[in-house]
């Protein structure tokens, strides 16, 4: 038992080592104004690399169970990290526009999809009797590789330029999620006591069953909301401070620091929570609150303090969201194809990432797009007051009809 939980201890680390690694994409946009002052291509046009590396990362989930299942978990993680950390290291050298796109935005974010969904999955089977916690744990530390690495690649290229920071970027990037990747060990079917077991625990279902449930598309609805209305508001902070507030650049940009905190925080404590209170009612709590912040964002007179408030409370919710989902698939669809099942769920993560935009250009602005956040986010509210897991809705169906024969049987 001694070696089991050593063991178990071994996996946690790996994982985090491997996600601090993965989490590091997130820094992206320190990278966007040197690479415009460096070829004079526009700003937007730079960014657009994070969009694509935020939808391959998506869509790379799709294939990586596959995979796994030929190469094996310690071997592609190995794989995803060297592929990462060469896409890096050649868009130091990067001539166009496209390159760019395709190293930073195709490769990059393909390889760091099909890492992160695998070591979370795998860890979660380790400890399926605390799923929500390592869950947080796993995706707490990829929220905090983004954090470190925004010191790191910022004194980087402050001092030696992008070139050199998309080098060290690389290399940093390829020893963690190699070296992580060395602790990981495969779980197949684990019980609450971390040791294999021959027989899953209830049913588990493949992707086409799962797609044939309800279910499945109402939280796909949840997930896209709460990705959507996070990942909006927080890659806009600094304009909507600057804009709607009035606060100068410097105030703003410290305020990006601090959602970032509020961000991994609420991934560390809400995952251990929702083992305790429920998954839903986590879910519950963040898309109510969402709703709320961003009321207040759209009608109230702003001060620094009430902005704050409203955006570290939206930040906090979607580092919850993105934590406990996983476990919620689990729970739902079980825990043996919980990485597959997942992957199609978290598509809503990838188009979240690019409806935000689509919407506001549509629409025409920041006021417009708060609106139609706040409905989603009110719809998807009122989903998880009232959505069950396909056993809890076949035994409440089975309890009906049982109580329906009892009493016709009596007449």
């Amino acid at each position: 038992m001694l070696e089991q939980k050593a063991n178990r201890s071994l996996i946690v680390l790996g994982t985090m080592i491997v996600q601090m690694g993965l989490g590091t994409v997130y820094t992206w946009s320190l990278f966007n104004q040197p690479l415009v002052d460096k070829f004079g291509w526009q700003l937007s046009a730079v960014s657009t690399t994070f969009s694509i590396l935020s939808l391959a990362l998506a869509v790379s989930t799709l294939f990586a169970t596959k995979l796994q299942a030929k190469w094996g978990l310690r071997r592609l993680v190995a794989f995803s990290g060297i592929l990462l950390g060469a896409g890096l290291i050649l868009s130091a050298f990067a001539p166009t526009l496209w390159m760019l796109y395709l190293l930073a935005g195709l490769i990059v974010g393909y390889a760091d999809g099909t890492a992160y969904i695998t070591t979370l999955s795998n860890l979660m089977k380790w400890f399926p009797d605390k799923k929500g916690l390592v869950s947080g744990i796993s995706v707490g530390a990829y929220g905090t590789g983004s954090l470190v690495f925004k010191f790191i690649n910022g004194a980087v290229l402050s001092s030696f330029g992008v070139t050199q920071a998309f080098l060290c970027w690389g290399v940093i990037a390829i020893v963690m999620i190699t070296g992580g990747s060395s602790l990981l060990k495969e779980a197949e079917n684990v019980t609450t006591s971390g040791t294999v077991s021959k027989q899953p625990a209830g049913k588990d279902f493949t992707i086409k069953e799962m797609l044939k449930t309800k279910q499945a598309y109402l939280l796909f609805i949840v997930f896209f909301t709460a990705c959507m209305s996070g990942l909006y508001l927080i890659s806009l902070v600094k304009d909507i401070g600057t804009r709607l507030v009035g606060l100068d650049v410097a105030t703003a940009s410290n305020a990006v620091a601090l959602i970032a905190v509020f961000n991994t925080i609420g991934r560390l404590i809400l995952g251990g929570l929702s083992d305790h209170v429920g998954r839903m009612k986590v879910v519950s709590g963040t898309l109510l609150a969402t709703a709320i912040a961003v009321s207040v964002l759209s009608y109230a007179h702003l001060n620094f303090a009430l902005f704050f408030i409203c955006v570290a409370a939206i930040a906090f919710g979607f580092g919850g969201n993105v934590t406990v989902f996983p476990a919620i698939i689990s729970d739902f669809f079980g825990l043996k194809n919980q990485s597959a099942n997942y992957s199609v769920i978290y598509q809503g993560f990838g188009i979240g990432a690019l409806s935000g935009s689509v919407i506001a250009s549509l629409l025409g602005g920041f006021m417009p797009t708060f609106h139609a956040i706040t409905i989603l986010c009110l719809i998807s509210f009122a989903i998880t007051l009232f959505i069950k897991s396909p056993a809890e809705e076949a035994a409440r169906t089975h309890g009906v009809r049982r109580s329906v024969g009892r009493a016709q049987h009596s007449h």
